[in-house]
C-alpha cells in the first residue's frame, strides 16, 4: 500500500486533453481552401493536413484539428470522406502558437457537403444564429 502511494507520487505529469482556449484564438477565424495530403483518425482529435496556396503562390501545409473520430463517425464522416488529393474548405480558428495550425468548426467537401467537425464542450465558440 505504501509502495503504491510512493509510486503515484513519483510519476510525472500526464498530458491531458486541452481546452479550445488554451490552444486556439476565437478572435482569429480562418477560412482555408486546400488539398488533403494526410488524415489521422486518432484520439482525442482527428487531424486533416491540407496544402494551402498563399496569395504569393507559396504552398504551406496546414494541420487542422477536428473533433474526436467517434464524434465524426456519428455525424456521418468516415476516413474516406476526405481522400488524399481532394479539395476542401475549412472554416475554423487559428492556433495561438503556430501559424499553420487551426481548429476546424466546419469542413466543406468539393461536392458541397458541409459538416460540423468541431469539438463540442471544449470552449470553442458556437455559431450564432
Amino acid at each position: 500500500m505504501v509502495l503504491g502511494a510512493c509510486l503515484l507520487g513519483v510519476t510525472g505529469p500526464v498530458a491531458g486533453h486541452h481546452a479550445f482556449s488554451s490552444e486556439f484564438d476565437s478572435t482569429k477565424p480562418v477560412i482555408l481552401r486546400g488539398t488533403v495530403v494526410k488524415t489521422e483518425w486518432i484520439n482525442p482529435h482527428a487531424w486533416v493536413y491540407i496544402d494551402v496556396k498563399g496569395s504569393d503562390g507559396k504552398v504551406e501545409t496546414w494541420a487542422i484539428e477536428c473533433g474526436a473520430p467517434n464524434a465524426l463517425l456519428r455525424r456521418g464522416w468516415t476516413k474516406q470522406s476526405m481522400p488524399i488529393g481532394s479539395e476542401i474548405v475549412v472554416d475554423g480558428f487559428a492556433s495561438k502558437k503556430s501559424s499553420t495550425t487551426a481548429n476546424a468548426k466546419d469542413i466543406t467537401t468539393a461536392d458541397g457537403q458541409k459538416m460540423f467537425v468541431g469539438s463540442s464542450g471544449t470552449g470553442a465558440p458556437y455559431e450564432q444564429k
